[in-house]
C-alpha cells in the first residue's frame, strides 16, 4: 500500500513537471511570435514609409558642394511630389531586383510642384533599365517645363534674365598672381577655396564667388575672374552624350526650351540632338531619318507632341558636375522626390562627424 502510494506520488510529480514544461513551452512560443510579429509589423512600416513618404540618401560625389558635401546623409521627402508606387519587384532594402521587370504604376499627387531652384533627387535618367532600378542622382532643378534656358561664359541664363544666385554655388576661377610668387595650397584651402591646377602664374581654383572676393584683396594676386572655355573647344567630341552632341561644351549653351506636356516641337537636323532621347527614350517612339525627313513611327512628319513635363537639373558645383548640360533633360517619371534634411554628415578627410551640419534644413 505504502508502494503503491510512493509511485502515485512520483507520477504526480512528473506530471507537474510535464505542465510546468508545456507552460514554458508556450511561454516562449508566444515571446517568439510577439517579437515575430513586431518585426514583421517594424519591416511592412519600414517598406511603406521608405515606398511612399521618406528616403534616406548619401551624397557619394562633389557635384553638389559646398550646397551639399560628399559624406552628408539626407532625408529625401516623397510626398512632396507624389509618391512612386512601386515600379520593380525586388528584396527590400537590399537595393536587389528582378531584371528587366517593370510593373504598371502610377504616381500619387504630391502636396508641391516642382519648383525651380529646388534640390531634387532623380533617377539617371540615360541609364539603361527600369526607372527604379536606375542610379539615383541629386541635383538643383533650374529649368522647369516651358523655361528657356541658356549659358553664356560660364553663366546661367532662365528666360533670358540671369539666373538666381546662391552664396554656395562654386565655379573655376582663373587667379592670377605677381612674377615670381607662388600661392600656397594651403592657404586656398583654409580660406574656402580647391587648387585645379597651375600654369605658370595662373591658378585654376574651384571657389565660391564669396572665396573669390576674399582672394582678390591678397596682395600677392594680380586679378581673379571665372575660367571659361573657350566657345570653339569642343569637350563633347569623345563623350557619349545624345544632347549635347551638338553643342560644343558646357560653359556654351544657346537657348534651348524645356519640353513641356502638349509643347508642339518642330523638328529639324540642328535641333535633332536637343529631343531625341525625350521622343525616343523617354515617350518610346521609332524615328527613322531619311534625306531631311523625319518618319516617326512610320509616318513622316517634322512635328511632334510632347507627352510628359521635363526638367533641366545642374550640379552648384558647376564646374565639377555631370548634368543635364551634359546628357539633357530629366521626365517627370524619373523624379523621386525633394532633399529636406541633413540628419547626419561625415568628413572622409577628417575622420569625424561635421557637427555644424547635422538636422540643416536644405534649401
Amino acid at each position: 500500500m505504502a508502494k503503491k502510494k510512493h509511485n502515485s506520488e512520483k507520477q504526480s510529480k512528473r506530471d507537474k513537471q510535464a505542465e510546468r514544461y508545456e507552460q514554458e513551452r508556450k511561454k516562449a512560443k508566444s515571446w517568439a511570435r510577439e517579437w515575430m510579429d513586431a518585426l514583421l509589423f517594424a519591416v511592412v512600416a519600414a517598406i511603406i514609409i521608405r515606398t511612399f513618404f521618406f528616403e534616406a540618401y548619401r551624397i557619394p560625389t562633389p557635384s553638389m558642394e559646398n550646397t551639399l558635401m560628399t559624406g552628408d546623409f539626407l532625408v529625401v521627402s516623397k510626398i512632396s511630389y507624389g509618391p512612386r508606387t512601386p515600379i520593380s519587384i525586388g528584396i527590400p532594402f537590399t537595393g536587389v531586383y528582378l531584371p528587366g521587370v517593370e510593373l504598371p504604376w502610377t504616381r500619387f499627387p504630391g502636396y508641391d510642384d516642382i519648383e525651380r531652384y529646388d534640390i531634387v533627387v532623380f533617377n539617371y535618367p540615360i541609364d539603361i533599365a527600369p526607372i527604379s532600378q536606375k542610379t539615383n542622382y541629386i541635383k538643383r532643378c533650374v529649368g522647369v517645363p516651358g523655361d528657356t534656358l541658356a549659358i553664356r561664359d560660364k553663366m546661367l541664363y532662365v528666360n533670358h534674365d540671369r539666373a538666381k544666385d546662391f552664396e554656395t554655388v562654386q565655379y573655376n576661377y582663373e587667379v592670377r598672381v605677381r612674377k615670381q610668387v607662388r600661392l600656397s595650397p594651403y592657404k586656398i584651402e583654409t580660406a574656402g577655396g580647391t587648387l585645379r591646377g597651375v600654369h605658370g602664374e595662373s591658378y585654376i581654383i574651384t571657389m565660391t564667388d564669396q572665396v573669390a572676393n576674399k582672394l582678390r584683396n591678397w596682395p600677392e594676386v594680380t586679378s581673379v575672374n571665372y575660367f571659361v572655355l573657350p566657345d570653339n573647344r569642343n569637350e563633347y567630341a569623345k563623350k557619349d552624350y545624345t544632347f549635347s552632341s551638338g553643342f560644343m561644351n558646357h560653359d556654351h549653351m544657346p537657348d534651348v526650351v524645356v519640353p513641356f506636356k502638349g509643347q508642339t516641337i518642330e523638328l529639324t537636323q540642328e535641333n535633332w540632338h536637343i529631343y531625341r532621347n525625350v521622343i525616343e527614350r523617354y515617350e518610346n517612339n521609332e524615328v527613322h531619318r531619311e534625306n531631311g525627313k523625319f518618319y516617326i513611327n512610320g509616318e513622316q512628319t517634322n512635328r511632334y507632341t510632347v507627352k510628359d513635363n521635363y526638367y533641366f537639373m545642374m550640379g552648384d558645383n558647376r564646374d565639377n558636375s555631370q548634368d543635364s548640360r551634359y546628357w539633357g533633360f530629366v521626365p517627370k517619371d524619373h523624379v523621386i522626390g525633394e532633399a529636406a534634411l541633413i540628419y547626419f554628415s561625415w568628413s572622409k578627410e577628417d575622420y569625424m562627424p561635421r557637427f555644424n551640419r547635422i538636422f540643416n534644413i536644405i534649401n
